[in-house]
């Protein structure tokens, strides 16, 4: 095999598509650009624009909000951590928190904390301190005579403008 042998696959590259050259070719004048107008010159963005209608993202009602107090927990099923503890992973002895489950790859991040769901079954007699659990999730740690910390509650504040009844 010489270097000038060499070639592509056929199919593999197409020639490309000439603009403006000649009525006949099928593409030229306008270069299948339309007529005249905005958006037969070259260098237009114009996203959303619906020629001074009302665009759809103005007409459509806004809906709900997000609070800025609201917070975004990573999740983690029982039956992936299982998985990590089958596989050397995570060390069945040492607490599981958010560190341990980014170090073995069971979570890309720890948000603002790591929330336990019951998907798949949890065999191991672990420990963890994590920010959450679902009610399901924390029967079966139990069931498997695991143990959870879970951060304590914050007290509620009393609604405002309301005063407690003095009896």
């Amino acid at each position: 095999m010489k270097l000038n042998d060499v070639r592509d696959n056929e199919g593999a590259t197409h020639s490309r598509k000439r603009l403006g050259r000649g009525i006949g070719s099928g593409k030229g004048k306008t270069g299948g650009r339309g007529v005249k107008g905005q958006k037969a010159r070259s260098g237009v963005a114009i996203n959303g624009f619906e020629g001074g209608q009302m665009p759809l993202y103005r007409r459509l009602p806004k809906r709900g909000f997000t609070p800025l107090t609201s917070k975004s927990y990573a999740t983690v099923s029982l039956g992936r951590i299982q998985a990590a503890i089958d596989a050397k992973k995570l060390d069945a002895k040492a607490t599981i928190d958010g560190e341990a489950l980014v170090k073995a790859g069971v979570v890309r991040r720890v948000k603002d904390g790591i929330r336990i769901l019951s998907d798949g079954d949890l065999k191991a007699k672990v420990s963890f301190n994590v920010a959450g659990a679902s009610k399901a999730a924390v029967e079966k740690i139990e069931k498997a005579g695991a143990s959870l910390t879970l951060p304590e509650p914050k007290a509620e504040k009393p609604a405002k403008g309301k005063k407690a009844k003095a009896e």
